[in-house]
């Protein structure tokens, strides 16, 4: 593989130190981080990872840079997008690609002048126990899939929060901030498209963001005849010992099957507080078929990374979990589709958070 150079454009979520740290370990060298706003962030980042802080953009169109990467506010990763196009660099992107129609139809536009290679982090491909799973289902283990449900709560934990994160303009909100992530999984794990869907999205807290929805679901039927149901929240406890306890749970004619994401709280000993579970950040998997009662899956080993793929995608190479233009594209859609025909649900009481 050759050395390739990379910068970061935009630094306002850590989940762009997931790229950097897959870049660096493939060998290949970071030229520097731009960050117009969240320096607290940039900076953190560029001393972890020995980085040089870049003062402007123009700095970066001089130099000798193949390829960049994105996690800037959402609603302005597609004119970052737009850059890269402009001066030829491919890009890698934080989740979501867009937030809203207009954000969508630029990006397909982009996407059709095919003149820039677009990657996005959608990480959740590359987990080990999702991983297994896509295998087992591939390989019939649990018959023909009749239900796939994705349950993934998240911690909010509001005072450490950014504001552009509480505006629905700039993040593009609940729906499309989290379940690009299932949507993308959700197509991936059956090889099928969504056909149809109704949402929702619902307000219980902080009522001096009135725009911010702190829980939404999604009832989905693909055309090959099976159906999922998303949810997603920012209400996990402060206490719980990770971001949120994510869980799958896939229903087959054969079989079932779920990932515990975060580990599995119950195998703490009889008594014990959570925190002695000797598996708490450990994905688990369990599953039970016609011929074998519930047992824990032995998780496999993912050999490659987001990153990996990535690259090998712009060398020309396809891989088993590469996620393409298309992919970004047709998740992206879904989530501003479902986010437009949401049902809006407030309560009527909405109270500040204690």
């Amino acid at each position: 593989m050759n050395k390739r150079t990379f910068a970061i454009i935009g630094c306002q979520h850590a989940h762009i130190s997931i790229f950097i740290e897959e870049m660096l370990a493939l060998g290949h060298v970071c030229k520097g981080i731009y960050e117009r706003e969240n320096h607290r962030l940039a900076e953190q980042i560029a001393r972890k990872y020995d980085l040089p802080i870049v003062a402007s953009l123009e700095e970066l169109e001089q130099e000798s840079i193949d390829l960049i990467g994105c996690a800037a506010i959402n609603n302005e990763k597609i004119d970052i997008m737009e850059w890269c196009e402009q001066f030829g660099k491919p890009i890698m992107i934080d989740k979501p690609a867009v937030t809203n129609r207009d954000g969508l139809k630029r990006l397909s536009a982009l996407i059709s002048r095919n003149q820039l290679e677009i990657g996005m982090l959608l990480t959740e491909r590359y987990r080990p126990s999702v991983s297994t799973l896509k295998r087992r289902i591939a390989e019939g283990r649990y018959g023909t899939i009749v239900h796939i449900s994705m349950r993934k709560p998240h911690m909010l934990r509001p005072e450490d929060r950014p504001d552009w994160h509480f505006s629905k303009e700039q993040s593009g909100g609940i729906i499309n901030d989290l379940f690009v992530h299932d949507i993308d999984l959700l197509r991936w794990l059956l090889a099928d498209e969504i056909c149809e869907m109704q949402a929702f999205r619902s307000k219980r807290i902080l009522p001096e963001y009135p725009d911010f929805y702190d829980a939404a679901g999604l009832q989905i039927k693909m055309q090959g005849g099976g159906t999922a149901q998303l949810y997603a929240d920012w209400h996990t406890p402060e206490s719980c010992w990770t971001y949120g306890d994510g869980r799958i749970f896939v229903t087959g004619t054969e079989g079932t099957a779920e990932l515990r994401l975060s580990g599995d709280p119950l195998r703490a000993p009889l008594g014990a507080p959570v925190e002695a579970s000797t598996t708490l950040g450990q994905e688990a998997m369990f599953e039970m078929t016609h011929t074998k009662s519930w047992h824990q899956v032995e998780i496999e080993a993912e050999p490659s990374t987001l990153t990996k793929d990535y690259l090998a995608r712009l060398d020309g190479r396809v891989c088993s979990h590469t996620i393409t233009a298309a992919d970004i594209y047709l998740a992206s859609k879904a989530t501003v589709e479902a986010d437009e025909g949401a049902i809006v649900i407030h309560s009527t009481g909405v109270s500040a958070r204690s």
